[in-house]
């Protein structure tokens, strides 16, 4: 062994280097060791050439470069051949490296992997011969149980328990000896594994079969040394991972210990004695001995922990378990394995407590108090470990447990096919199940496997328990080598660890926090599980008008085994419920069926559903709330996707609808395909814009200003196809056009059943025929309104012309000329009013700048509107309210017409604006409510009044939509009109946000509302 580089071995020639030259360490390096110098001399060491002297042939170095660090398997190799030097071994050792092979291979793995196990073949050269077993990982755990028995001198086939014959401390260091030893060929098996991560289940069931049978070992170490052992039955049952049968190298082994008294035995002396058993066989597993120690054996699992007994009987388990337990202890209890002791009795536990476990869920909070529980585990990690905590730190192994431990306990008591106490079992079932999506699924699996592999290997360098990653540049090496990952360098193993705790967090903060968990979890087994009868009841309870057509529908979309059935069964307990909480959960079963059909078979839409904080949940709600939204979704179903992220929700600009119409008219050949596509994006926004204010994401006014973009864009868009077909006639363009908003369009308070009130004009081009420009212009009118009514998939956008001067006995397009010569000796008081909304659209921009300049002077006139202008407004108000208010309807209830209504509000604010718009600047503007806002800045409309105006305007506002939304229809008798029904009344109140049986409530306030309106518009309007 070399004292340095050159230095002289213990055993060896004075500076070996000078012998072997340069190549030795060329080929030194090029196998991977680190200290060259050291690794010569080593290979200069007596006693291992003497070993290797007659394999004079042996590719030693090649061999040594695939192990995780040469340098300490060649130093291995050499204290090895110390230990066997004069001895029959060294034969057996030689004979192991004398040909490549399977027993060399791991013989050296294991040297190079572990310094621990090659300080124990060192003092137990002879268990080299463990080596050759090529079965180890397929080993039966009886035939593991009945070595480690054997290696204590009891039989395991006996009659009664077994009984140690090798007993005291030769008995506990042969226990621990025979444990080493398979221990050894277990990780020598892992180790030359070019598949580690696929190898790892099969290791981690070894791991816990071994530390099955030692534990079996140590009872019967215990049973030797208390003679009344006889008078209790004890069973050992493995919790935590040596339960689900995924154990690590070097843990603490959680077990909870069962009693009962033997046969004609007092059951205190019973169970006094079974505590005695439970202290030695602990003792036997991590006192001290002359062999190292196994574990630590930890029964803090037992109920009241470290405080109570530490054996109890099955009766006060499951009393305990009954009135005192928490929601963690449940968890804990998923993985209880009997896995040494009286087997029948550790049965007779697992049947006792599984129906408990299985029930948890049930338990208050219980989703919340699972999840609060991990927040805690991450809490209590110390800060100078969190960023290297493979097993609680953020995307830790913890992320992968908690998260397959949480989905099993919500849905295992329904489905008893994803209750394996293994967690990778588990996973796949749940995959299987439709509870996690494939791909996420097998993405945890595969981060799992390799958190384990990592933690695996950590552990095995010097059998020590730890889960912090290493630091050092060495040890980080050796672990990427011992992982078989590729590259191999520290920084490779470094990011592929971040990459892996970045995935799990993910998939874990995915699906960990699920809102259908905890609604999932309030349910009881029989709603969970969608039995027909509890369902009728359920579904009778929360609100369904028909029980048994909803049970139809249910059993439509869960019937048959595929996947598609199978999620739809985890949606449905907890969507039903959600469909409850709006206003017609008929309805939205029945709409949720008819989109399910449409997209069921898609990829995305359950898994969305399943796996969405809020997707499901929104889209419950838009369902049971609207028919309109309902009717959008299900015209263009791929809009189930906006569910999933507020940003979808949001609505679009109108640069950004404008860029997608570029696309579409650059795109698109024929006229009547783009028309399509640009009613398209009306219908979509539309949809978009119903959706957002369902869910109360969006503003009244917000949601009129993207209904207003939307048809603003497809005007001028349809604008520009009439044009082109007119520039590419033989004719040519001979005039330029503009589209003037008018009316709500023109404020940009559209609603959803409001049509497009505009004026068309028009300005020849410098030269043209003016007969002509006017033929053309009105065929460019006719065609733009032709492409947007069309009978076709899209809705139709109906453009209404008819506030032009003389109506409809009017031109339907005027010169600008046209128009200036009509207001200045035609124009009515009416006209000016209606101007107030002119918003130039689409067209021409400077010929909507200059028509904006003519009409400015009839709508803010100078020293405000005189006294005749103002008595006709006033007389026009009072004839409309006689007039257009329909028979038989309740003025006070009528939305537009009725007292306090719409009309009142902006005919009022209009009125102001004609009076002083001339010398208020703020009043020039096409919208209500900026409008008022600035006569209230003007000191024209106390502030107490504009604040009555202002409530009045955006709640009859909302209600026209919520009308809309409610009923799905468009326009109507009942359109305008506050219904009396009282389940209308709280369907309407829903869509704004109130409580459920609100509806009383959102009548009062209307008419109160109203009233108050009415109020201030008799005091400024008739003044």
């Amino acid at each position: 062994m070399s004292s340095g580089p050159g230095g002289t071995g213990a055993r060896g020639e004075a500076n070996p280097d000078a012998r072997r030259g340069p190549s030795v360490r060329a080929l030194l390096a090029r196998a991977g060791f680190l200290d060259l110098g050291r690794a010569a001399a080593t290979l200069e060491d007596r006693d291992l050439t003497e070993l290797l002297a007659p394999l004079t042939d042996l590719p030693l170095l090649d061999a040594l470069g695939v192990v995780a660090a040469p340098d300490e398997a060649l130093l291995g190799l050499s204290r090895l051949a110390t230990a066997v030097r004069g001895t029959p071994r060294a034969d057996d050792v030689r004979a192991a490296l004398a040909v490549p092979g399977p027993v060399r291979d791991r013989l050296l793995a294991v040297l190079g992997g572990s310094s621990a196990l090659a300080d124990h073949l060192v003092r137990h050269p002879e268990d080299v011969a463990a080596l050759a077993d090529d079965g180890v990982l397929g080993t039966e755990d009886v035939v593991v149980r009945a070595e480690l028995l054997a290696a204590v001198g009891a039989d395991p086939d006996g009659p009664g328990e077994p009984v140690a014959t090798v007993a005291g401390q030769a008995g506990v260091d042969a226990l621990r000896r025979a444990y080493r030893r398979r221990l050894m060929a277990v990780a020598a098996a892992d180790l030359v594994s070019s598949e580690p991560l696929s190898l790892m289940p099969g290791v981690a069931a070894a791991l816990a079969d071994l530390a099955g049978a030692a534990l079996e070992g140590a009872l019967a170490l215990a049973r030797a040394e208390h003679p009344d052992h006889a008078s209790v039955r004890l069973a050992v049952i493995g919790m935590g991972k040596c339960g689900g049968r995924e154990l690590n190298y070097v843990s603490d082994v959680d077990v909870v210990y069962v009693a009962e008294p033997a046969d004609g035995h007092d059951e205190s002396a019973a169970l006094a004695v079974g505590a005695r058993l439970a202290t030695a066989l602990a003792r036997v597993c991590s006192g001290p001995g002359a062999e190292p120690a196994l574990w630590p054996v930890d029964a803090a699992l037992r109920p009241e922990g470290k405080n109570g007994p530490l054996v109890r009987t099955v009766a006060s388990h499951v009393a305990y378990y009954e009135r005192w337990a928490k929601t963690w202890e449940f968890q804990a209890l998923l993985k209880a394995r009997t896995v040494a002791g009286d087997r029948d009795l550790g049965r007779a536990y697992t049947d006792a407590i599984r129906p408990m476990v299985w029930a948890a869920v049930e338990r208050e909070n219980f989703v919340e108090d699972s999840q609060a529980m991990r927040r805690r585990v991450e809490d209590n990690v110390p800060a100078a470990e969190a960023d290297r905590q493979l097993k609680l730190g953020v995307g830790g192994l913890r992320d992968v447990e908690f998260t397959v431990q949480l989905l099993q306990l919500v849905h295992g008591r329904s489905d008893e096919s994803i209750r394996s106490p293994n967690t990778l079992r588990a996973l796949a079932a749940l995959s299987a199940g439709g509870y996690v999506g494939r791909e996420d699924a097998a993405r945890l699996a595969v981060c799992y496997r390799l958190l384990r592999v990592l933690e695996h290997r950590i552990q095995l360098h010097r059998l020590r328990r730890t889960h912090l990653m290493p630091t050092s540049e060495a040890e980080l090496r050796r672990l990427a080598r011992s992982s078989r990952l590729e590259p191999a360098g520290p920084e490779a193993v470094l990011e592929r660890w971040r990459a892996v705790r970045r995935d799990v967090r993910n998939l874990h903060e995915e699906l960990f926090y699920r809102p259908l968990l905890p609604a999932t979890a309030t349910l009881t087994r029989e709603e969970a599980s969608l039995a027909p009868e509890a369902q009728r009841a359920r579904l009778a309870a929360i609100g369904y008008r028909d029980p048994a057509g909803a049970l139809r529908h249910i059993a439509a979309l869960t019937e048959g085994v595929s996947r598609r059935a199978a999620i739809q069964r985890q949606l449905l307990p907890v969507l039903l419920g959600w469909f409850a909480e709006g206003s017609d959960p008929d309805a939205g079963l029945l709409a949720f069926r008819r989109l399910s059909d449409e997209l069921g078979t898609t990829h995305w839409y359950l898994k969305l559903l399943r796996d969405s904080g809020v997707a499901a949940h929104r889209l419950a709600c838009v369902l049971s709330t609207s028919r309109f939204a309902a009717e959008a979704l299900s015209r263009s179903p791929e809009s189930v996707t906006w569910l999933d992220a507020d940003a979808e929700l949001a609505p679009r600009s109108r640069e950004r609808l404008g860029t997608e119409a570029d696309a579409v008219l650059t795109r698109a050949e024929d006229a009547q395909v783009a028309a399509m596509l640009l009613r398209a994006i009306r219908r979509r926004e539309t949809a978009r814009t119903a959706v957002a204010q369902v869910l109360q994401e969006r503003t009244p006014q917000e949601a009129a200003a993207a209904l207003t973009a939307a048809v603003d864009v497809v005007l001028g868009g349809a604008l520009r196809i009439a044009e082109h077909e007119h520039r590419t006639g033989p004719d040519g363009l001979l005039t330029r056009f503009g589209v003037v908003a008018m009316g709500r369009l023109g404020g940009a308070e559209l609603g959803y059943g409001s049509d497009a009130d505009v004026m068309f004009v028009h300005d020849p081009l410098p030269g043209a025929d003016e007969s002509l420009a006017q033929a053309q212009a009105v065929s460019i009118a006719m065609r733009l309104r032709a492409l947007l009514a069309a009978v076709g998939p899209e809705p139709v956008l109906e453009v209404d012309a008819d506030l032009r001067p003389e109506g409809r006995n009017g031109p339907l397009v005027r010169t600008l000329a046209s128009y200036g010569e009509y207001y200045q000796r035609w124009s009515a008081p009416w006209e000016s009013q209606a101007l107030l909304r002119a918003r130039p659209v689409a067209g021409d921009a400077d010929l909507g700048e200059r028509f904006v300049a003519l009409v400015d002077p009839l709508r803010y006139p100078a020293g405000g509107a005189d006294a005749a202008a103002v008595r006709e407004v006033r007389r026009l108000k009072a004839r409309m309210e006689a007039e257009r208010l329909p028979r038989g309807v309740d003025p006070a209830r009528h939305l537009k017409l009725g007292r306090g209504g719409l009309s009142d509000v902006e005919w009022t604010v209009q009125l102001l604006q004609m009076l002083h718009g001339h010398d208020v600047p703020a009043l020039r503007t096409t919208s209500t409510l900026d409008a008022l806002a600035g006569a209230q800045d003007a000191g024209l409309v106390a502030a107490d009044d504009a604040a009555v105006l202002r409530d009045s305007w955006v709640l009859c506002s909302r209600l026209r939509d919520a009308l809309v939304l409610w009923t799905g229809r468009v326009g109507g008798s009942g359109g305008d009109v506050l219904p009396h029904d009282r389940r209308a009344l709280g369907a309407l109140a829903r869509l704004l946000g109130m409580p459920p049986a609100s509806g009383a409530e959102l009548e009062e306030t209307y008419l109160r509302t109203s009233r108050r309106a009415r109020a201030v518009v008799e005091r400024v309007f008739y003044a």
